[in-house]
């Protein structure tokens, strides 16, 4: 038998397998690393010895033992085959957090920080009341809490699944959000906030996005509504005035194409100050409105 591969022989090999999957940007690109085959392959390495990546780039000469590289060809498998990195390795940096995710959630994107950067620049008060709409994995919600300790922060999410990783994100961070099941404002019946904000799923079902190999993997329930893909953010449009207080604002995560019809709906049903925010790669990405007179 031959001697126990090296860490440099190792990500060798894994470079060339995931060069060699095919050219779905969804397979291949994987935010928010940016990843290339040579990231992904030291980041399913790393995890796999579990060792910092820095420890690959400093050894390696050093021999990985039989069960960690069986481990890691497994996991280059099903990354080739386009499930994402944060699934295979189980969590995902947002924002300064480190959050855990699963296939019960979606996986935190980084275009979705400017929703988290929008709500900081617009409620500068160390004090508030907030909630936030379809919370997945917490990171939105995690991320304000982190900011601004002293908000009052309630979010809430349709899936039991999704609800149990974001409260384990919240326990292991040592963050307090409150979570609450049901469907947008559903759980928050009577309640009022300063702001609220949402990242809904806005992707149309017969989207060719939907058919990429990557968000083969990810819950279908955060990505696409149906075949109208305005539909849940018409329902939070519309929902939203009677759960802010005057002058409050509500904060929207949308597709690149729809920041025009997200305005034209705010502004229908009564918000002023509507401004959208470029992501960037220079995408309207997010859109703010203010509810009712100072």
């Amino acid at each position: 038998m031959g001697a126990d591969p090296t860490v440099g022989t190792l990500l060798a090999e894994g470079v060339r397998r995931l060069q060699g999957a095919g050219t779905d940007p969804a397979a291949g690109t994987d935010p928010p690393t940016g990843a290339t085959p040579d990231l992904d392959a030291q980041m399913l390495l790393a995890h796999a010895l579990a060792v910092p990546r820095a420890h690959l780039k400093s050894h390696p000469e050093s021999r990985v033992a039989p069960p960690a590289a069986r481990e890691f060809r497994a996991l280059l498998e099903r990354r080739a085959a386009g499930e994402p990195l944060a699934y295979l390795t189980g969590w995902r940096e947002f924002w300064t957090l480190r959050l855990t995710v699963t296939p019960a959630v979606l996986v935190p994107r980084p275009e979705t920080e400017l929703l988290v950067e929008r709500a900081l620049a617009l409620r500068a008060a160390p004090e508030g009341r907030v909630a936030e709409l379809g919370t997945g994995s917490g990171a939105v919600a995690l991320a304000l809490a982190a900011e601004r300790p002293r908000w009052r922060i309630i979010a809430t999410d349709v899936s039991p699944r999704a609800l149990e990783v974001a409260r384990a994100n919240a326990a292991r961070l040592r963050i307090s959000v409150e979570f609450r099941q049901g469907s947008w404002f559903e759980p928050l019946a009577g309640m009022c906030f300063d702001l609220v904000a949402s990242n809904p799923p806005y992707v149309a079902a017969d989207d060719p996005a939907m058919a990429s190999r990557a968000l083969a993997y990810e819950p279908r329930l955060a990505l696409t509504p149906g075949a109208d893909a305005l539909v849940s953010l018409s329902a939070i449009v519309r929902g939203a005035p009677r759960h802010l207080r005057r002058g409050g604002w509500l904060l929207l995560e949308h597709g690149a194409q729809q920041g025009a019809q997200v305005r034209h709906e705010l502004v229908l049903a009564g918000f002023r100050s509507v401004r959208s925010h470029r992501d960037l790669a220079g995408h309207e990405r997010v859109t703010e409105a203010q509810y009712g007179q100072i």
